[in-house]
């Protein structure tokens, strides 16, 4: 059997999930699967980046990361979605990415992928599990099986133990508080299983 593909999508305006997605990327790795990082576009006006320094700086770092494609979903196994969290729900963002895969949709190219995600806010509970339920809904529409962590391992508990999907919060200086990277990875490599099993399944 080939290799799970693995599309890790984030969306980053302070670096957080960004950091995020490259841990989901090493724990897609050592799990086995085939992985491409993609960030959706960047909607905001440029007028609004310039004036924030931690922005500016993480749309310098993710220059060079490919644009995610209704073409990327169609070739990935698996997704893991990574988002801060904006008002309880996912950035507009992200949301329009996954708008416009109505023709992927409708086609049925999104049954049956095995998706998972992780977000990010200032306070703990800044909105962090409704964001995470607010693709998650999406995802039901799409057919896709949803992979949350749970609590299938000790690191889900060391990250702040949210069932829904890794969550990370951040200081006013853009520091991580939690320590979360074991549980990213863990995430990651659960999604991959989960999707040999569902590709094996289908073959």
């Amino acid at each position: 059997m080939s290799n799970v593909k693995l599309a890790v999508i984030f969306y980053s305006m302070g670096g957080t999930n960004y950091q995020l997605a490259k841990w989901a990327e090493e724990g897609g790795k050592e799990a086995g699967a085939q992985v491409k990082v993609l960030k959706v576009e960047e909607l905001a006006p440029e007028s609004i980046i310039e004036r924030n320094e931690a922005w500016k700086s993480t749309v310098e770092a993710t220059k060079d990361v490919p644009i995610a494609t209704g073409d990327d979903i169609q070739w990935a196994d698996a997704i893991i979605f990574s988002v801060p969290t904006r008002f309880g729900n996912m950035p507009s963002q992200m949301k329009q990415f996954l708008d416009i895969q109505g023709g992927l949709w409708s086609s049925g190219k999104t049954v049956n992928k095995v998706v998972s995600a992780m977000t990010s806010a200032q306070n703990p509970h800044g909105g962090q599990e409704a964001t995470l339920l607010s693709l998650y809904t999406t995802m039901m529409h799409w057919g896709a099986i949803i992979v949350p962590p749970g609590y299938t391992d000790q690191s889900v508990f060391g990250a702040g133990g949210n069932p829904y999907g890794t969550s990370v919060t951040v200081d006013q200086d853009g520091n991580m508080v939690d320590d979360v990277q074991a549980a990213v990875k863990h995430q990651a490599k659960r999604t991959v299983t989960v999707a040999e099993w569902v590709k094996k399944a289908n073959q």
